[in-house]
């Protein structure tokens, strides 16, 4: 009933994920390499995880 109140993990991921690309890219831009190439790590770990929650989603529903 109140799971309705309950904030999505998973959205929340991709919304942080789409956020830290987006810095990504105005540093490449800008052309701190350096710091695109930490952003588009973290990037990936984000990715990597979303998508280990998405499977256990549909494993699990």
């Amino acid at each position: 009933m109140f799971s309705l109140f309950k904030s999505d993990p998973l959205k929340k991921l991709r919304k942080e994920y789409a956020d830290t690309l987006e810095k990504a890219m105005l540093c490449q831009r800008s052309g701190d390499i350096r710091q695109y190439s930490f952003l588009t790590e973290q990037a990936e770990a984000m990715y990597k995880e979303i998508t280990r929650l998405e499977g256990s989603d549909q494993a699990g529903g």
